[in-house]
């Protein structure tokens, strides 16, 4: 089946905004709506946000109202870091049962549904294989609350299966997953300048870079693809290894018993250990992802090249996060003003067109109307070959004549976030700092 007519839930996650800013380049794709509880983090350009709770009846609402073909869940809480343990679980567990009974039943018009969740539904214990295939059952019962929501969510999906046999389910339990615009406890714990471990313990580590994630996530959605799928990057590495290849140091101060009280009292003073890491710290985990793969699907990174890129983002953090750029901050009265006022001029706001939204049966909107091209910038043919790590590097030798074209040229190209900010943020300070 061909996705036509998609809703995302969870818009608000990076995971679900960059999905849709993937689906909105592709013209086949008729309508994309979010929906979530607050607005979205990323700038969206057809993608519609509705701001609901949810309430199983408003999004079955929507559902019916759009003719959504497709949904995507990827509001699933896997790391204490992101809000409490109670909203969590009312996330994880409850919300998943409502969006999954707006999914159902007679009459609706859904016949995908792609869940995004966790290896954590794995659990990490002493015992374990090798590497976990799709097959196998979780072999201990859930040790945090955060494992248990997962196992509870995904058994609820499993149920909506068997319940609705003419709609496939696509369920992607996703390994640890690293990159600059990620907030994870992962991400924190190899932030620190020094690393502590637990004493005796070397886990294997396995991770999956940002973009590979987000791509995961489409690859699921343009497919027909039935059952679930492990979705982690070729290669595991010892923690030792992975802490050697960020230039960090191994400091094994916490205790192999009584580690809980010990990592409860590191967190008091602002160290970022959190529970459901510290299974991993004793004896990692890592996942078998030829099935995933057998689809079609390549990864970007593997796990070393996944922590390399780490480290080139933690020695470019000041150009990063640094400067007097500002994160994007939506306002439901400035979007719908830039989409629909006949004041706006479209080439201030979108200098490439993306295709527009339609109603349900209305196949004839066709492309948006050609629009003119801005004047061509100095040449930055030099810059194609390079990966956006390589190109933030060159920046602050860059002048400010250099940087404006530089920054046209990748909007109206492969428009990577980290880029633009990193320019912008250069941009702004007075001109003798960006040179």
């Amino acid at each position: 089946m061909t996705s036509r007519r998609i809703l995302i839930t969870g818009l608000s996650t990076y995971w679900g905004a960059r999905l849709a800013q993937a689906l909105e380049q592709d013209p086949a794709i008729e309508t994309i709506i979010g929906i979530d509880r607050t607005p979205p983090k990323l700038a969206l350009e057809r993608t519609e946000f509705v701001q609901v709770s949810d309430a199983h009846s408003l999004i079955r609402r929507i559902v019916d109202a759009a003719e959504i073909d497709t949904v995507v869940d990827t509001r699933l809480v896997v790391d204490s870091i992101v809000t409490s343990r109670a909203r969590a679980h009312e996330n994880n567990v409850i919300g998943t049962m409502n969006v999954l009974a707006a999914c159902g039943g007679a009459g609706s018009p859904v016949r995908k549904l792609v869940f995004k969740s966790s290896a954590r539904w794995y659990g990490a214990e002493q015992d374990d294989p090798a590497y976990f295939t799709e097959d196998m059952r979780r072999p201990h019962p859930p040790r945090t609350a955060i494992e248990r929501d997962i196992v509870e969510a995904e058994a609820g999906v499993e149920d909506f299966r068997v319940k609705n046999p003419a709609t496939t389910v696509t369920v992607l339990r996703f390994t640890n997953a690293l990159g600059p615009d990620l907030r994870t406890s992962w991400q924190a714990y190899l932030g620190m300048p020094v690393i502590p471990t637990i004493l005796g313990f070397d886990p294997r580590c396995q991770f999956l870079h940002e973009d590979d994630m987000a791509d995961c996530l489409e690859h699921a959605v343009r497919h027909d693809l039935d059952g679930v799928f492990n979705c982690a990057a070729d290669g595991v590495l010892a923690l030792s290894e992975v802490i050697d290849l960020l230039g960090k140091s191994m400091v094994p101060v916490l205790p192999p018993w009584g580690t809980g009280p010990a990592v409860a009292a590191l967190r008091r003073a602002g160290v970022p250990l959190y529970p459901e890491m510290l299974p991993q710290l004793r004896f990692g985990r890592a996942l078998d992802n030829r099935r995933f793969k057998a689809t079609g699907y390549r990864y970007g990174s593997t796990t070393r090249e996944t922590v390399l890129r780490l480290r080139e983002q933690q020695t470019l953090e000041p150009i990063l996060r640094g400067g007097g750029g500002s994160a994007y901050r939506y306002e439901a009265a400035v979007e719908e003003f830039l989409r629909f006022s006949p004041s706006v001029r479209q080439p201030n706001v979108r200098p490439t067109p993306v295709p527009a939204n339609t109603a349900p049966g209305d196949r004839s909107a066709g492309p948006p109307a050609a629009i003119a091209p801005p004047a061509p910038a100095p040449s930055t043919a030099g810059y194609a070959g390079l990966t956006a790590k390589e190109i933030i590097g060159l920046l602050p030798s860059m002048d400010r004549a250099g940087l404006t074209a530089l920054r046209a040229h990748e909007a109206q190209g492969a428009a990577r976030q980290s880029v633009l900010g990193a320019i912008d943020r250069l941009l702004a300070r007075p001109a003798t700092a960006a040179g």
